[in-house]
């Protein structure tokens, strides 16, 4: 009997591994290495997430407490483990696609990244505004425009690309990471801290008196980047995200992490920071 029992364990044991085997071959060949990994490695980068300084722990912050639920249902629909990938700007996280440490990341969309990745279609949408301290005169998106205006930004981040190319009369000042800037502010070394508006939103409350401006000077198109070449799986990933936008999924998340100003990215919306990405279709 034990005999038996051990055959029937040994042979239950071979079917589970062949049945593995037979889940890998027949996965979707554009996906097939990271389901045979056991992984997606997706990447994030300041301000999108923050990180436990014990535990290591990443946990979505701002735009990340929307980005994160779509890249876990991303992980659920390859049917594999999600393992997110911090950095602290955005040319670091375009260095791990380059290398081949993340197989994709969230990144608001410029022209100039697409010399070095691709992108899938967008999901989100993220105005893009002002962060002033009290009593400032600033009280709208053109008051900061003016001469002996000290406006602070982060260097590489989109928001930043896109003030560039839209102030013709204050001073701009470039940081590293977005507390440097948000310090510039709160010390009076800054004016205005431009940036998109769901981390500014939180800082707001850390700077009694502060506010955040109405309307808008660009939008952060927030869309999925892979390392260039991959127009097979950038395919899928954009396939993804029309079926997450239909689903709901998407406003689902934006909805429960209770971020304002952040909007399922529309079809046909104007663009603020460049032509949107085809997203793999052809």
């Amino acid at each position: 009997m034990q005999k038996g029992f051990r055959a029937l364990l040994t042979m239950a044991a071979l079917l589970a591994t062949v049945a593995a085997a037979d889940a890998q071959q027949t996965a979707d060949p554009r996906v097939a290495d990271i389901v045979r990994a056991g992984k997606v490695r997706i990447g994030l980068h300041l301000p999108q997430f923050v990180q436990d300084k014990k535990t290591g722990e990443i946990r979505g912050s701002g735009t990340g407490t929307v980005i994160v639920p779509i890249a876990q249902a991303l992980a659920d629909r390859l049917g594999v483990k999600l393992e997110l990938v911090g950095h602290p700007a955005p040319p670091v996280l375009i260095d791990c696609l380059k290398a081949g440490h993340c197989d994709m990341g969230f990144l608001g969309f410029t022209e100039a990244r697409t010399k070095n990745v691709d992108y899938a279609t967008p999901h989100i949408m993220v105005p893009f505004t002002y962060l002033v301290p009290a009593n400032s005169p600033i009280r709208s998106i053109a008051d900061a425009d003016k001469p002996g205006i000290r406006i602070v930004g982060v260097r590489n981040h989109a928001s930043t690309h896109a003030l560039h190319d839209v102030i013709k009369h204050a001073t701009m000042i470039d940081v590293t990471i977005p507390d440097e800037a948000f310090e510039l502010v709160r010390s009076g070394k800054a004016d205005a801290y431009a940036s998109p508006r769901p981390p500014i939103l939180e800082y707001a409350k850390q700077l009694p008196g502060s506010r955040v401006l109405d309307g808008h000077y660009g939008a952060n198109i927030q869309a999925i980047a892979l390392n260039k070449g991959q127009a097979a799986r950038l395919a899928y990933v954009s396939a993804f995200v029309e079926d997450a936008k239909a689903s709901g999924l998407i406003q689902k998340a934006i909805t429960a992490a209770g971020e304002r100003g952040i909007v399922v990215f529309p079809q046909d919306s104007p663009i603020l920071t460049g032509t949107v990405p085809g997203g793999g279709k052809h």
